[in-house]
C-alpha cells in the first residue's frame, strides 16, 4: 500500500525521492501518506496527520529511511516520536552515504523498534530516478515503444496513426505523468506533429518538460511543440554551429528553450551531453518516445534504463517500413541488451513488455 502512494508522487517531487507511507493500528490500516512535491511535508508526516491520534503506538510503514536532518521540511524522525510511534518498517535505507542509516538509528536509540529491507527491492525501484540522479547527475531513462508484431512504428508510407489501442495509449499518458521530461527526436515531429503533453492534468498529473533533438533546427516553426503552451516548456538540443544564431533566436522568442551541445560516437547529437544537461536543471527522470534512431543511439550506448514496448496484434511488413530501434545494433544475439525483471501486461488486444537493463543504474541502485 505504501508502495502504490508512493508512486503517486512519480515525477512530482524532485529534488527529492518519491516516497509513500502507512500507518497501521491493532491490525487497521489508520493513516495514508506520501510525498506530493518538495517543499511540503513528507510521506511520514501526511501519513501522521491523516491518522491524527490513532497514530500513537502504531506501526509506520515507510518505503524510505526516514529523514533525520532539517532540509526544507522538519526531520520525520523528530515526527514519528512526537506521534508516539512504537515500530517503523523501512523498505530500504537512504542511498545517501552522508545520511544513509542515521534515521533509522536515531528511532532504534529513543526506543523505537526498526526494521529494515520489507519489499526492498520494490522500494529501491520506487526512489531509482533519485538515486541515479544523485550519483550521475543523469535522469532516469525510461524508452517507450509502440509497435506491431514485427517491430515496425509506421508503415512504409510513413502512416504511424494508430499502431496499439486506447488502453495501451493511456498507459503511454500514466508514463508521461510519472517522467520529469520527455524527449523526441526530429523525425517524430515532422511526421506525427505531437503535442507532447499529458491527458492525465485533470486528475493531478503535470505536463513534462518537452524535448526535442535537432541538430540543425530544421523543425517547422508551426510545430505543437513550439504553439502549443505548456507550463513545463520546451528545449530544442542542437549542435553547436555559429550559423544557427538566427533560428535560435528565433525559437527563443517563442518561449523555446535552444541549447548546443556536442557530436556523439554515432556522429549524431551527443545524448550523454544532453542527459548531462537535463540532470543539471533538475530533471530527475525522462520519457523518450522516439523515434527510431534516438532509440538506437540510447541503446547503443547503454543508457536506457527501463523499457516499455507496448506490442499491438498486427504484422506491418515491408523492407521500408520504420523499426522500432535503430542505431548500429549488436553484431550478435549475445551481445544485445537484455531486459530482466520482466512483466508482462495485458491492455485490451494490445501486450506490454516491460523490464530494466543490464546497462543501466539498476543493478547499482539495488545494492545501495
Amino acid at each position: 500500500m505504501a508502495l502504490r502512494l508512493g508512486a503517486k508522487g512519480l515525477g512530482r517531487t524532485s529534488p527529492n525521492p518519491a516516497v509513500g507511507a502507512v500507518i497501521v493500528q491493532e491490525g487497521q490500516v489508520v493513516g495514508r501518506g506520501y510525498h506530493k512535491k518538495a517543499g511540503t511535508p513528507h510521506a511520514e508526516v501526511n501519513a501522521i496527520r491523516d491518522a491524527g491520534e490513532r497514530a500513537s503506538s502504531g506501526t509506520l510503514y515507510v518505503t524510505l529511511e526516514p529523514c533525520n536532518h532539517q532540509g526544507r521540511t522538519p526531520p520525520c524522525t523528530k515526527a514519528i516520536l512526537e506521534a508516539g510511534i512504537k515500530r517503523v518498517v523501512i523498505g530500504t535505507l537512504d542511498p545517501n552515504p552522508k545520511v544513509k542509516g542515521g534515521g533509522a538509528e536515531y528511532l532504534r536509540s529513543q526506543g523505537v523498534e526498526v526494521e529494515v529491507g520489507c519489499l526492498e527491492m520494490e522500494a529501491r525501484v520506487l526512489i531509482a530516478p533519485f538515486v541515479k540522479h544523485t550519483f550521475t547527475g543523469m535522469p532516469w531513462v525510461r524508452v517507450k515503444v509502440a509497435s506491431t508484431l514485427d517491430g515496425k512504428i509506421a508503415s512504409r508510407t510513413g502512416e504511424s496513426k494508430w499502431i496499439t489501442g486506447e488502453k495501451a495509449r493511456e498507459f503511454g499518458h500514466r508514463l508521461r505523468s510519472m517522467s520529469e521530461a520527455i524527449m523526441v527526436g526530429r523525425g517524430t515531429v515532422e511526421a506525427d506533429d505531437p503535442s507532447l503533453t499529458c491527458h492525465m492534468i485533470k486528475h493531478g498529473a503535470r505536463n513534462p518538460l518537452r524535448v526535442v533533438l535537432d541538430s540543425n533546427l530544421s523543425i517547422g516553426l508551426r510545430a505543437k511543440v513550439f504553439r502549443e503552451e505548456s507550463k513545463a516548456g520546451t528545449v530544442v538540443f542542437c549542435r553547436k554551429d555559429g550559423n544557427l544564431a538566427e533560428r535560435a533566436s528565433t525559437l527563443e522568442g517563442l518561449g523555446v528553450r535552444v541549447v548546443e551541445v556536442g557530436y556523439g560516437p554515432d556522429g549524431r547529437l551527443d545524448l550523454r551531453e544532453v542527459l548531462l544537461h537535463l540532470g543539471s536543471v533538475g530533471v530527475q527522470s525522462i520519457l523518450v518516445e522516439g523515434g527510431s534512431h534516438v532509440h538506437g543511439a540510447l541503446f547503443d550506448e547503454g543508457l536506457v534504463d527501463e523499457a516499455f514496448f507496448f506490442f499491438a496484434p498486427k504484422v506491418m511488413g515491408g523492407d521500408g517500413a520504420l523499426t522500432s530501434v535503430g542505431g548500429i545494433g549488436a553484431d550478435s544475439p549475445g551481445h544485445s541488451t537484455r531486459l530482466y525483471n520482466v512483466e508482462l501486461k495485458r491492455l485490451g488486444d494490445d501486450i506490454l513488455i516491460h523490464g530494466y537493463t543490464d546497462k543501466g543504474i539498476f543493478e547499482r541502485c539495488l545494492q545501495g
